[in-house]
């Protein structure tokens, strides 16, 4: 057996090329031919588009909103907007067109989050992460549907007993795990992994320059445990819950806005609060059956609930002015008024079910996948929200601008109110083939299978052919060429049901998205070190799209599949050891993405996002390897979603600034497990000990998430009012190992 052993690096993943050739000689012998991984790893996956990223690096970035998002934001197709949220954009798409799994079970994500602020803790808990696989478009069959990405995060099991914490000035986390009991091969019986967080965002928010009282308040816990009775009958449960408490008192605030020739300034004082509440829990039961080497059965049953109170009653007055822009001398205030908003919105989901997932695979080269869904869901929503805003003594909007004397009736700029219980079931399932072959001297992989979904509720059934090809040529160059895409549906859930009226919409549809995603890695060596230079090509047309507004980060849809679109990009990624022993990357990308709505003429979607870079970058010191730094750097260019929210987009075409940002990790390792000595003491126990200073926001730069608008009653002209992102914020903490 001739037998070819490449890096893991250079590889696709699950990439294990086979071939029968036989020799013409007197004893016919059979020579096998096999690409092979140097290493085991957790997550099987045939998907040609995923992006496999180091669970460690996910740990170390410098990131507000999270480890595992915050360093998902570095990659050339993600985009977001705020630093404080672990929500994420793909090649246009919203946040809602995202999937994400834990152990293959589908998660969701609060629904009733308006503002990044109010964004707890993610559901993913970077200390329990083993594999972390990402794929911005393209994927595969066995992923449920949505427009954008597919994120899978596999959770490990721990080898022995382990002590692991941190501790900062914005919280902490706690996690411990062991492994007991063996089998006849010497192999752990059972495992359990246990992993506390909790973590207060007042001292960042105070850098908003607000004078506003903040009490965020987010904890969570979950385990993960594995009993194996046999090397082939494994049993598992993860179970989470969590709590976000979001009090917010405002009381003043004063924006400097304009420009040069008009510099403006607005003072607001404050009555009222917000006071939010987030319970989500979830809890998974798996057996995983494996008879053989090729035949693998998984049965997942599955619960999860999630009950969110959302309650603000706030009035607020303004004084706007402006200034002359020679001495700098106040005149005369544009306007004067005020503004209430009042919302009492609750929201409670459950979902259960179970998935019942088999993989067949009959030789190295070949695997064939089914799997089965059914869920149960119970939505009980109840939604009352409207705003009233008064400018020179009179309600805005107003019939009569030209004499403000004729006050005329008391008129709400919204009004949002229904009551809404459903209680419908959705079915999926899921036949996929994988074949791994040569054409000719040329190395082929093969991806096609379908998918199809029916919900109760509106009654509709989708289908989903989706296809993945890739050929390695027998190049001196290492290059790999890909081709996805197939057809990809937007099931609809709670948010897209709901029209702006605050009912649901029992003849929505799906909306749908065609895509092909064309792709070329380029592996080579640079300062005798391996790079990888990825470049992919996108196209998606849509139809049945849903027209939304952004609010914030809130994404609020019209209820109505009246739109259709189109969206494409370019996307490229620098990938390897700038430094030796090191990962770091570079990512860039170009995309537009578009929206016909009644066929008025295409505008640019919410998302449109044009150009983006970002880079993540490690480094230590060579004197002191125990020095070490990572830094995030973003450049995105203003979305288009600074327009007043409930307006004709058609009219209200306003981009925001572009988004700029530099995140600084800096740490300090006592005791690295890579050259621990025996003769500590009592510090011998330790595995890794590390200091750290994280620098948000190095460079102060202050960012705007949306506008708020105020209205001059006497010109009715409507000035942006920026809504910032937070300031410079300096955060220590510390972090220990115990093995």
């Amino acid at each position: 057996m001739k037998k070819l052993v490449l890096p893991l690096s250079l590889m696709v993943p699950a990439l294990v090329f086979s071939q029968v050739r036989k020799k013409k000689d007197t004893m016919k012998t059979t020579n096998i031919e096999e690409v092979v991984f140097q290493k085991k790893v957790t997550g099987r996956t045939n998907d040609l588009t995923t992006v496999k990223i180091s669970a460690k690096d996910a740990q170390n970035v410098a990131s507000i909103s999270g480890g595992i998002e915050g360093i998902i934001k570095t990659l050339p197709s993600v985009n977001s907007n705020t630093e404080l949220s672990s929500q994420y954009m793909v090649r246009g798409g919203n946040y809602d067109e995202n999937l994400i799994y834990i152990n293959d079970i589908e998660i969701y994500r609060p629904f009733l989050i308006r503002n990044s602020q109010q964004e707890g803790l993610s559901i993913i808990n970077p200390d329990m992460v083993s594999t972390v696989n990402f794929s911005a478009g393209g994927f595969e069959p066995r992923y449920g549907d949505k427009m954008s990405s597919a994120l899978n995060i596999y959770y490990r099991e721990p080898e022995k007993f382990e002590l692991s914490g941190e501790g900062s000035l914005i919280g902490g986390r706690l996690t411990t795990g062991f492994a007991a009991g063996k089998d006849q091969e010497g192999n752990r019986k059972f495992t359990a992994l246990f992993s506390g967080r909790y973590r207060n965002t007042n001292l960042v928010l105070n850098t908003l320059k607000e004078d506003t009282d903040f009490n965020p308040k987010y904890m969570d816990f979950q385990t993960y445990l594995n009993y194996h009775f046999s090397p082939k009958l494994t049993v598992s449960f993860i179970g989470y819950y969590s709590k976000n408490d979001y009090e917010m008192i405002p009381k003043e605030r004063e924006v400097d806005f304009g420009s040069l020739q008009q510099p403006l300034k607005l003072n607001v004082n404050y009555h009222g609060r917000e006071d939010d509440k987030y319970k989500n829990m979830m809890g998974t039961a798996s057996i995983n059956f494996k008879p053989s080497d090729k035949l693998r059965f998984t049965l997942d049953a599955f619960a999860y609930q999630n009950r969110e109170r959302e309650y603000y009653s706030i009035s607020s007055a303004y004084a706007l002015q402006t200034f002359d822009p020679v001495t700098g001398d106040p005149v005369t205030s544009y306007d004067a008024g005020g503004q209430i908003e009042h919302a009492r919105n609750d929201l409670q989901v459950k979902t259960y079910g179970a998935q019942f997932r088999t993989r067949f695979s009959p030789n190295v080269n070949t695997d064939i996948e089914l799997g089965f869904k059914y869920e149960k869901e119970n939505l009980k929503d109840l939604t009352n929200e409207w705003k009233l805003a008064d400018s020179a003594g009179y309600s805005i909007p107003h019939e009569d601008f030209i004499d403000p004397r004729n006050a005329g009736d008391l008129r709400l700029m919204y009004n949002i109110a229904g009551k809404n219980h459903i209680q419908p079931t959705r079915f999926s399932a899921y036949a996929q083939y994988s074949q791994k072959f040569f054409w000719g001297s040329n190395k082929v992989f093969l991806n096609a299978g379908a998918r199809v979904a029916h919900w109760s509720f509106n009654n509709e059934t989708i289908f989903s052919p989706r296809a993945q090809f890739a050929i390695k040529p027998d190049w001196d160059t290492d290059m790999l060429f890909r081709l996805s895409g197939g057809v990809y549906y937007q099931a609809p859930f709670y948010k897209e049901i709901k029209d702006l009226d605050g009912n649901f919409n029992s003849s929505i549809k799906s909306q749908r998205s065609i895509q092909a995603i064309l792709a070329n890695d380029y592996e080579f060596y640079m300062y005798d070190r391996p790079f990888k230079l990825t470049t992919e090509l996108y196209y998606k047309k849509m139809n049945d799209l849903i027209p939304y507004y952004m609010d914030n980060v809130r994404i609020r849809y019209t209820g109505k599949n009246n739109a259709s679109g189109y969206s494409y990009g370019i996307d490229t990624r620098l990938f390897g050891e700038f430094v030796p022993g090191v990962d770091s990357w570079l990512s860039a990308s170009y995309a537009r993405v578009y929206e016909n709505i009644d066929g008025k003429g295409d505008i640019p979607r919410p998302t449109d996002q044009r150009f983006r870079f970002a880079m993540f970058y490690q480094d230590y010191m060579p004197a002191f390897p125990q020095m070490r730094v990572n830094l995030t750097l973003t450049y995105a260019m203003g979305l288009p979603t600074g327009a007043p929210v409930l307006t004709d987009p058609y009219q209200y075409q306003k981009t925001l600034p572009s988004y700029k940002r530099v995140d600084l990790g800096l740490s300090y390792a006592f005791i690295d497990p890579k050259e621990k000595n025996a003769g500590y003491g009592f510090w011998g126990n330790f595995d890794e000990l590390t200091l750290g200073v994280q620098v948000f926001n190095a460079f102060n730069i202050r960012n705007t998430v949306a506008n708020q608008w105020i209205t001059d009653a006497n010109t009715n002209y409507m000035y942006p009012v920026p809504v910032r992102l937070t300031g410079r914020f300096f955060n220590v903490k510390l972090e220990f190992k115990i093995k």
